[in-house]
């Protein structure tokens, strides 16, 4: 189980310290959520924060895009040293070449669902083309949001489709992931699970402690 602590929720006035209470844990990615205040209506990180982190990041960066038209990140993106980049199913209508061009760039490409998309409306020519599915569990834009249990069914559909047609894609879940629901997304068949306040708002800083009750 990879797990994804979110940056969102960390200290930011310490973030040099973030890193080196994360750095020595194993089978992590460090996830940033990229808010144009447009898609959703926060805004968050821009091109000088995201190269200062990659100098002081050991972990692989995993970029979710909450943005209205990803393909102008693209070019943008390419200094920032991301291992994946995940951009919104509903954001665009053109996958196939959105993801074509976004493989040219990066190691891994992945999709990202709305808590009100359903799995049947992405063709599966789509799914083969993925590194990562994306299923949000929370309705992207704000952190702190209470987990919707019927994403555990949407886990569950998506290995269904990704085991009867042997597919690779990893299955990531994003928003109000804690403890208490990681077991159950596991066994749907996630691999990798956003958390973000769960992980930072852990009093004594003991990240190491949290992220080990995810798996």
């Amino acid at each position: 189980m990879i797990i994804s602590p979110s940056l969102l929720a960390a200290d930011f006035l310490n973030l040099k310290n973030e890193f080196e209470l994360l750095k020595p844990i194993e089978n992590l990615w460090i996830h940033l959520d990229i808010m144009d205040g447009h898609f959703v209506p926060n805004l968050t990180f821009g091109t000088p924060i995201i190269q200062h982190l990659k100098a002081i990041c050991s972990h692989p960066l995993d970029a979710h895009f909450m943005v209205t038209n990803p393909i102008l990140y693209l070019d943008l993106a390419k200094s920032w040293g991301l291992h994946n980049f995940t951009f919104h199913f509903e954001a665009i209508t053109d996958h196939h070449d959105f993801i074509l061009a976004a493989k040219k760039i990066f190691p891994s490409v992945g999709m990202s669902l709305n808590p009100s998309t359903k799995i049947e409306s992405v063709p599966l020519s789509i799914l083969k083309m993925l590194d990562l599915v994306l299923v949000m569990s929370v309705n992207p834009g704000f952190g702190g949001q209470g987990f919707i249990p019927e994403s555990i069914d949407k886990v569950i559909s998506l290995e269904a489709i990704r085991h009867k047609n042997s597919l690779n894609f990893i299955i990531q879940v994003d928003g109000g992931v804690s403890d208490k629901n990681a077991p159950y997304l596991f066994q749907a068949g996630a691999t990798n699970l956003v958390a973000g306040s769960y992980i930072f708002s852990e009093p004594q800083k003991n990240y190491k402690k949290r992220i080990d009750s995810l798996r």
